[in-house]
């Protein structure tokens, strides 16, 4: 387990010898443990909102947290990861335990990878960057578009991306924003446009399918990373869709995949989760019933049925909570759900034509420089609070300098 000196947001009186662990959630680690652990009260889960206990159910098995502790290992602060921008934040105010949700503060910065082939373009990025995501994220973006065989030796690409870093520490969840590879002397670009990929003409390229799981529902909630309520000031994102149908409605695979969930989990109900290629993976919740024969390690096909519609664990009404992860980050499912390819067209076309004058010139140079670089172009945010600085890569300040804080009476 690793030591670490940090400052927490929520802060009132000095809190002198504290430290902060950081460690990995256990697969089959429940909230319940977790609370047992540090003698939390029960209550201060269920008194939370239905909302609330749903969105506890996105802590994945890996994910790293933060504890605070005190001399003799009691919880002050913990800050549990959910999704790719919120926070599970438990603190003490009034000598009593809270949970509260709260964004993640990231460093981020855009960069440019430039390589030669030497083995292949998974092989050369992967050793490069040491990130299966970004390197998965890549060639998903070009898929059906290129033959990356056709590739030979000393062909170059570049690819620009976004990445993100915590606590001075690169995330593996990079975003792809545009890249270029050199096939046969012929350039091929791509760009990410509104959560897709577009070629230099702002024609969409195919990449991965979805069929939508409940056919002829409405939709009665939407993706959100979540944002601020303009009058109560709480956040909360929404990681999924939701589809509103009469219980018993059939549900089907949205891709071909290899179910690894079939059971319940918490504030999800009855749950199914089905990994597909390229780091991806759907989520089906509130499932009244699973299909005949859906078990984990059952290969399902697009289309197949595999439960229906129900109103399980912490749900209003029947319907079906469909979500969609690329690393286990959340991703907005309907940009993913679509049949033809789609060519940009009015304001939507400008928009695009400007991102692709001010991108090509930067892929354009990266090809031109003959070495393999990883270099930075800017950075996409201005660090200017202590938790903020602390988390910047680039900051020197000492962390063991800082001094944890608590929420005390």
């Amino acid at each position: 387990m690793k030591k670490l000196f940090f400052l927490m947001s929520i802060c009132g009186t000095l809190c002198f010898g504290a430290t902060a662990h950081s460690q990995a959630w256990g697969a089959g680690y429940t909230f319940f443990a977790f609370f047992q652990k540090y003698n939390i009260p029960t209550s201060v889960y269920y008194n939370l909102s239905a909302k609330d206990r749903e969105l506890i159910s996105e802590v994945y098995a890996g994910v790293t947290y933060y504890t605070l502790l005190d001399d003799n290992g009691g919880l002050l602060q913990a800050l549990i990861p959910i999704g790719d921008g919120m926070q599970i934040h438990i603190f003490k105010r009034n000598g009593e335990y809270v949970l509260d949700f709260t964004p993640m503060i990231y460093f981020e910065q855009e960069q440019t990878i430039s390589l030669s082939i030497q083995k292949s373009p998974y092989q050369d990025l992967l050793e490069m960057t040491n990130d299966n995501g970004l390197v998965s994220e890549f060639l998903n973006a070009y898929k059906n578009s290129v033959n990356f065989r056709n590739m030979l030796k000393n062909d170059r690409l570049a690819v620009i991306y976004e990445r993100k870093y915590r606590l001075g520490k690169p995330l593996k969840n990079a975003r792809v924003k545009a890249a270029v590879v050199e096939i046969n002397k012929k350039l091929h670009y791509i760009f990410s446009f509104n959560g897709r990929y577009y070629n230099k003409e702002g024609k969409e390229i195919q990449g991965f399918l979805l069929q939508t799981p409940v056919a002829g529902a409405r939709i009665s909630s939407r993706f959100s990373l979540g944002r601020r309520h303009p009058i109560l000031g709480t956040i909360r994102p929404h990681y999924g869709v939701d589809y509103a149908a009469p219980k018993g409605t059939p549900i089907v695979a949205a891709a071909d995949g290899v179910v690894i969930y079939a059971s319940k989990r918490g504030g999800y109900g009855n749950l199914i989760e089905i990994v597909h290629g390229n780091n991806l993976k759907t989520l089906y919740a509130h499932m009244n019933s699973f299909a005949a024969g859906i078990r984990v390690g059952k290969k399902v096909k697009r289309g197949q049925l595999i439960g229906r519609v129900g109103s399980t664990g912490l749900s209003t009404g029947p319907h079906l909570h469909f979500g969609l992860y690329r690393n286990n980050v959340p991703i907005n499912p309907l940009s993913s759900v679509k049949s033809v390819s789609k060519e940009l067209q009015g304001k939507d076309k400008q928009a695009f034509n400007a991102l692709v004058s001010h991108f090509t010139p930067i892929l354009q140079n990266a090809l031109e420089n003959k070495t393999n670089t990883i270099s930075a172009n800017e950075n996409l945010n201005t660090p200017n609070e202590p938790e903020q600085m602390i988390e910047n890569p680039n900051n020197q300040t000492n962390l063991d300098s800082q001094i944890p804080t608590q929420d005390k009476p």
